[in-house]
Parts: C-alpha cells; sequence; structure tokens
C-alpha cells in the first residue's frame, strides 16, 4: 500500500525535481554555472508564480558541508606565498563593508521608504540568517530583510555569471565538471569524510555563522595545505550540491505575495548594481596594491553569498581559495560588527 505523503514532503521532493530539471535544461544550453543556475531560476519562477515548494533542511545541510569541503581542496601549500598580500586585500575589504553598507542604507531609506533598522540590516552585506535574525530583534521588518538579502543573492549570481562569461571571457574550468586529477582512495575518502563531520560539528558547536559551509571548508583547506591529501569529492556530488544550492535560493520566495517579490527583486538590481560598481572600484585598487587579478578581486568583492560566489570562481577557473576566503572574513566582519555599530548609531541618534 502507498503511503500518502504530507503536503510538505511533496513540496520538498518538487522543489529538488524542479531544481534538477532546471540544472538539466542549462547543461543542455551550454549556459554558465548550469546546475546551480537552472536550478535557481526554475524554482524562482514556481515560488513566484505560486507552487509550493520548500527545501529539506537535512539535505541541505549535507550538500553544502560537501561544497564546503569542495572548497577547501582550492587551498594549496603554495598559497602561502601571497598571504602579505591577502592582508593588504583584507585591509581593502573593511573599508568596502563599511561604504557599501552606508550607501545601499541610504539607498533602501530614499527609494524603497524603508525604516531605518530595516535598511541599515537589509544593506549590510552579512550572512541572509544572521541578518534577519539581528534586525528582526531590533525592531526591523523581517520580510522585507530576508527579500532584499535573497534577491541581492539572485541578482548577483546572474549578472555575475553570466558578465564573467560574456564581457570577461572567461570559460568554465574544468575541475567543476570532470573528477580530480587526483584519484580518490579509500584513506581520501576518510579524510575528506572527516573533513566535513569534524568540520561541521565543530563549526556549529563553536557557533560560526555558516557553520555548515565554513566548518568543513576550514578543515578540508587544513589537510589540503598541510598536504595530507589532493583529492576533492567527485564531479557528481558537487553538481547535486549545486543543485541543492540553486533550489534553495528559488524556495526562499515560496509565500511571500507576488508584488512584494518583484517590488523586492527590482529593488535588488539597483543595490546590487551600486554594489558591483563599488566592487569595480575597490577591484582595481586591490589589482594595484596588493598584485592580485582584477578578475579574482572582484568576485571577492562582489555581495552573492558565501556558496554562490565560491561557486562561480570554481566554475570559471578562478582563484577560489582567495575568493571564498574573503567572503568568509567579510560574513564575520558583518556578524560581530553590524548589531554593535547599530546600537552606537542608536544611541548618538
Amino acid at each position: 500500500m502507498d503511503l500518502p505523503l504530507s503536503p510538505s514532503t511533496r513540496a520538498r521532493i518538487l522543489c529538488l525535481l524542479l531544481g534538477a530539471v532546471g540544472g538539466g535544461v542549462f547543461y543542455l544550453l551550454h549556459l554558465p554555472l548550469p546546475w546551480m543556475m537552472g536550478a535557481m531560476t526554475f524554482t524562482t519562477v514556481a515560488a513566484v508564480a505560486g507552487v509550493r515548494i520548500a527545501l529539506m533542511p537535512r539535505v541541505r545541510m549535507i550538500f553544502v558541508a560537501i561544497l564546503g569541503i569542495m572548497l577547501g581542496s582550492a587551498f594549496t601549500p603554495q598559497m602561502l606565498d601571497h598571504l602579505q598580500y591577502w592582508a593588504i586585500s583584507f585591509l581593502w575589504l573593511a573599508l568596502y563593508v563599511v561604504v557599501t553598507t552606508y550607501l545601499v542604507r541610504l539607498y533602501y531609506i530614499r527609494f524603497a521608504g524603508y525604516d531605518d533598522v530595516t535598511a541599515y540590516f537589509a544593506a549590510a552585506p552579512g550572512g541572509l540568517s544572521e541578518m534577519i535574525m539581528a534586525g528582526s530583534a531590533f525592531g526591523g521588518d523581517e520580510a522585507r530583510i530576508s527579500l532584499a538579502h535573497g534577491a541581492r543573492i539572485l541578482v548577483a549570481v546572474f549578472i555575475l555569471s553570466f558578465g564573467y562569461r560574456w564581457l570577461g571571457g572567461y570559460t568554465p574550468a574544468s575541475a567543476i565538471t570532470v573528477t580530480s586529477s587526483h584519484p580518490l582512495e579509500v584513506a581520501d575518502l576518510l579524510w575528506l569524510g572527516g573533513a566535513g563531520f569534524l568540520g561541521f560539528f565543530g563549526a556549529r558547536l563553536l557557533k560560526l555563522p555558516a557553520y555548515a559551509l565554513v566548518g568543513p571548508m576550514i578543515v578540508s583547506a587544513g589537510l589540503h595545505v598541510a598536504g595530507i591529501t589532493a583529492s576533492r569529492p567527485p564531479a557528481e556530488l558537487v553538481a547535486v550540491a549545486q543543485i541543492v544550492v540553486g533550489s534553495m535560493i528559488g524556495a526562499r520566495f515560496t509565500g511571500l505575495p507576488l508584488r512584494l517579490v518583484v517590488r523586492g527583486i527590482l529593488l535588488a538590481i539597483g543595490a546590487t548594481s551600486l554594489l558591483l560598481l563599488v566592487a569595480v572600484g575597490f577591484g582595481v585598487a586591490v589589482d594595484v596594491t596588493a598584485n592580485m587579478p582584477f578578475g579574482s578581486a572582484l568576485l571577492a568583492f562582489s555581495p552573492g553569498g558565501l556558496a554562490e560566489m565560491s561557486l562561480i570562481a570554481l566554475a570559471l577557473g578562478i582563484d577560489a581559495a582567495y575568493v571564498s576566503s574573503h567572503h568568509v572574513v567579510r560574513i564575520f566582519m558583518i556578524v560581530v560588527a553590524a548589531p554593535l555599530v547599530f546600537r552606537l548609531l542608536r544611541r548618538k541618534g
């Protein structure tokens, strides 16, 4: 006898099916970053059209951890020679966070009519869940903060994926589509699996932001920098992880009124364009002062999510270790500083 599926289970299965179909269609069309972009597009359209979709939290955590292991494999012993340049780049990143938060906050106040709390936490380029929690704690509009960050990531992924491919001349790298040049042996599987397990639970215990991704990435990076392993997860698992990450973006819009979503995306186009213009300026500054390629610096300073921007770097053969480390540092800066700065600003009126 077939067991009837609950509405929530159907919504989760439908979300993954739509994501897989979208990824397959984009792959056949040879579009950039097909598995994530296709999943993101199909699930977003479905959610905006009123289809009830949702993502399985445990499935998402597992594949985000796999993506973290993959990002950690981009770190190599040779990168230690460039750390002094990374330090300069991190200083520019701190200034970038201050400038963009100020400008985008003004944008949301002037053009969207948001109150000061909502505008501030919608503008701060930190982790989505962390900014929602902090903003709601100070009395901000949780739905608008969530929509601002979700739509920003959606717009940034589209602009950067197609921009780098068509305007920048970048072509997909084999690292994201074929298996590793280092065959996976039993010992490698144990090391990578251990990195995912220890990184996930260790980062959760330490209450790190984006712990499912950051923890496995840090442990995997340590293993690869130390030369213990040079392998990465199978390409098939990474493709599925991209589908899950893309589907997660689209599923965020489920249940929101169409008018609110459309307005949020239109506002996000303006905010993201502003952020990217500032990122271009900082990318030039990093290119000149820190001897880092402009293409890498621009992606490291771009206003997308950690997982999404790192996937673009992997797909285009850009230095994923440099890009992902900057987005991790940016999230830490915002998560720690944003509530403290807001309290200070409120106290001063």
